[in-house]
């Protein structure tokens, strides 16, 4: 559901105290819809991955990605206990997943869990709806999601200055959220212990506090990739849970 800028705006000021939930320092109002580096080129055509399933993703996961989906990204951790991640985009035309853009990325700095709790680092393993977006900056031209800009957003500036700018860019991850709601609403519907404020978000090099970090340009390529009506969702997690 789309709500009004204003409220938007209100909600996103109401939530900036969670912004500590995602990408912390020790480590992480409203529009109509939504340079870095690091990103690989995109396959030529003669090595793109066509698949019917995508690829090191199990029947666990994937019976949990709906039949309607047709944008996946895909977070491969390279172990339980490892904050290193490669994370890929992958479009589904004519039954067939094709990988389309690649980059490398981090997730929690303790690795990943089946059962995330409020402040144990880890990022929770998953099938996740990707609903909503938002950031510090204007939303990149041609982006589908819808798209809440506030100072709202801005990193605490007791974080270190490679932290400043997480948040210029983010979309929301939805685990323990409202779907429909700027990233940094508040609402948590499992409660405070299941933690929240997990998103897709810029990278600083390093683990996050529960979050999934790419680069700039890759943030920049999503939003203005992802689109609602091809029902995007995210399936995240280390190697072997993703491969169950």
């Amino acid at each position: 559901m789309r709500i009004p800028g204003t409220l938007r705006t209100v909600a996103a000021v109401a939530g900036l105290t969670l912004l500590a939930g995602c990408g912390s320092g020790n480590s992480g109002s409203g529009g109509k819809r939504h340079d870095g580096h690091g990103a690989r080129p995109a396959p030529s055509a003669s090595s793109v991955d066509h698949a019917k399933r995508i690829p090191d993703v199990g029947p666990r996961l994937r019976s949990r990605i709906p039949a309607t989906s047709r944008q996946v990204v895909t977070v491969h951790g390279r172990g339980a206990d490892s904050a290193d991640a490669t994370v890929v985009l992958w479009t589904k035309a004519d039954g067939t997943w094709n990988r389309t853009r690649q980059w490398s990325g981090h997730n929690g700095k303790r690795g990943w869990t089946t059962d995330h709790r409020e402040g144990d680092k880890r990022s929770p393993v998953g099938v996740f709806t990707l609903s909503d977006a938002g950031g510090v900056l204007p939303e990149p031209g041609g982006a589908a999601l819808p798209y809440s800009r506030s100072a709202a957003f801005t990193a605490p500036r007791q974080w270190p200055r490679t932290h400043w700018h997480d948040f210029d860019y983010v979309i929301a991850i939805d685990y323990n959220r409202v779907k429909g709601t700027p990233p940094n609403d508040p609402t948590r519907p499992q409660g405070q212990s299941k933690g929240g404020s997990i998103w897709l978000h810029l990278d600083h090099g390093s683990g996050t506090s529960g979050c999934v970090s790419v680069p700039k340009s890759a943030m920049r390529y999503l939003l203005s990739t992802l689109d609602p009506a091809r029902h995007p969702v995210v399936v995240m997690g280390d190697e072997a849970r993703l491969k169950a």
